[in-house]
């Protein structure tokens, strides 16, 4: 019997419906987790007695039930605001749920024993930016000089310092946690890479740590995708527009993406950097100075990368990941 795979997501998640769709020509089994609907749309089952544990979890709409036990492989893709049946808790009722639904979430998905992309706790270790520079640089990656601070006299004296311009970058996500927000809400729906120019007012950083660096002049930028042992680079032309000069996130630009080759001694690098944290799965973002310097910028351990695909098709990322994903899944029986 073929080994189930779990995917962990939400409903909005187009990198997951592809896959799906990829797995089920497979016929292979699958069960898809959205966490925006967890745990209105579940239920879950955990027994416990004495040597033995059944674990279940079922998929309301359809009446789908799983039992954990058979989930060969679990892709751990995007995170979500849980949902329940009442829509008019109480703050209080609210948070409890919130806790209460993260430890029975946690219960399923720790207690399997299978392959994953990635494992919860290999992600938490690998998101913290700071330490993925100290690491980049222990394995040889040369890194912008950085500072994280709340001191405006160490911003400004940093910024004199370095003998280049100095950008902010956002350590969490640059959205400034505006997805959390409802539209009303929102103050701005972001801050990419941004040139700390002289009008900027540095006293602001008392509030809040600031993650500060150098500006890397940059040829290009590469995007690289590792899934499981398999490498795939993107060249980006980010400075054939304005728009992507500083950040190539910016997708209003139609700039060159395409595909490329790594020495293979940096192939191996990014590889080793990523499975250095347990990961499976990492998308790091480099430059390439006009020296042809490579520069680590940062991995992202649950990162994007249909967009590259759609770029670049011959970087056929969604067929290697889905059939890692049967592959380590049958590995398991």
């Amino acid at each position: 019997m073929r080994k189930t795979i779990l995917i962990v997501t939400n409903s909005f998640d187009l990198h997951a419906d592809l896959i799906l769709a990829m797995l089920a020509a497979k016929q292979q089994p699958v069960f898809r987790l959205n966490l925006d609907a967890f745990p209105r749309d579940y239920q879950i089952a955990q027994v416990f007695r004495q040597a033995q544990v059944s674990n279940q979890i079922r998929h309301l709409p359809d009446g789908q039930w799983l039992n954990l036990n058979s989930v060969g492989a679990t892709w751990i893709r995007k995170s979500a605001e849980f949902s329940y049946i009442s829509t008019d808790l109480s703050p209080q009722e609210l948070a409890f749920a919130k806790q209460e639904a993260e430890h029975a979430l946690q219960n399923l998905l720790l207690m399997l024993d299978c392959y994953w992309m990635s494992h919860p706790s290999a992600l938490r270790s690998a998101q913290w930016k700071g330490e993925q520079l100290q690491r980049a640089m222990r394995m040889g990656f040369r890194v912008p000089i950085s500072i994280v601070t709340n001191c405006p006299e160490q911003a400004r004296a940093f910024k004199n310092a370095i003998p280049a311009q100095m950008i902010f970058k956002a350590m969490s996500t640059p959205s400034l946690a505006s997805e959390e927000l409802d539209q009303d809400q929102r103050i701005t729906n972001g801050l990419g890479t941004t040139i700390v120019d002289e009008e900027m007012d540095l006293a602001a950083v008392a509030e809040l740590p600031c993650h500060f660096q150098e500006y890397i002049p940059k040829q290009y930028e590469l995007r690289v995708t590792v899934i499981g042992e398999h490498v795939f680079a993107a060249k980006i032309h980010s400075q054939d527009d304005e728009r992507t000069a500083i950040d190539s996130r910016d997708m209003s630009a139609e700039i060159r993406y395409e595909a490329t080759i790594l020495p293979p001694e940096l192939t191996q690098r990014c590889v080793d950097f990523v499975h250095s944290y347990g990961l499976n799965f990492g998308a790091l973002d480099l430059i390439v100075t006009p020296d042809n310097e490579i520069v680590f910028l940062e991995n992202n351990p649950a990162g994007q990368f249909l967009y590259v695909e759609q770029l670049v098709p011959e970087l056929n990322m969604l067929e290697t990941l889905a059939d890692t994903l049967i592959k380590e899944a049958q590995c398991r029986n």
